[in-house]
């Protein structure tokens, strides 16, 4: 079953106040801050979305978050995708994708990056297979739209600071409007706008 945009505003509102991991924001914080990163540095539509989006897949998991605190992978960057593809486009949809292994990847390429991750995202980059070795650090970051999940990766890292100021969710809510509408033009298909 595909979301629609109202079914995205239903479940960050409703289930995004649970708290985002052993991090001191909830979901709803953590996404609203890491758009508010990504659109202050000047990001396209595209990857505001992206960040606004990109751990949704924690909310749609029947289980949430309970994956990793049974030392299990649950796999959120990828729970979301079948339920999102019909909305977004891939310059939307592959960051999300590719944001946990952006985190493996820094953690090769980048000297002090696992050291200065909170410890919940060492927690979870553990149950997410550790550090790349060399040669899967230099395979992912050759493919389309890795750039991309770098940085959404490091707004991710930097949008867990409680009580920080954001934008209301109404003001994401339009750019993930204006970015589902123009896919919609572009693949021909047609598109409920929330009232």
């Amino acid at each position: 079953m595909a979301l629609t945009l109202i079914d995205i505003s239903h479940l960050l509102v409703t289930r995004g106040n649970a708290q985002y991991g052993g991090e001191a924001v909830s979901q709803l914080e953590h996404a609203l801050q890491c758009a508010h990163l990504a659109e202050l540095a000047g990001e396209t539509p595209e990857l505001v979305t992206a960040a606004l989006l990109h751990d949704i897949g924690h909310l749609l998991a029947p289980e949430g978050e309970g994956a990793e605190r049974a030392g299990r992978d649950g796999l959120h960057q990828c729970v979301a995708l079948p339920f999102l593809r019909a909305l977004l486009p891939p310059a939307v949809l592959e960051p999300v994708r590719l944001h946990v292994d952006a985190k493996r990847y820094l953690c090769t390429a980048e000297r002090g990056y696992q050291d200065a991750l909170s410890p919940a995202s060492q927690h979870s980059l553990e149950l997410q297979g550790g550090a790349y070795s060399v040669e899967e650090a230099v395979q992912f970051v050759s493919q389309p739209f890795a750039h991309e999940a770098i940085r959404l990766r490091r707004y991710d890292d930097a949008a867990k600071v409680a009580g920080r100021s954001t934008p209301a969710f109404e003001h994401f809510m339009h750019t993930l409007a204006t970015v589902t509408a123009r896919h919609a033009l572009a693949s021909q298909m047609p598109v409920a706008l929330p009232a």
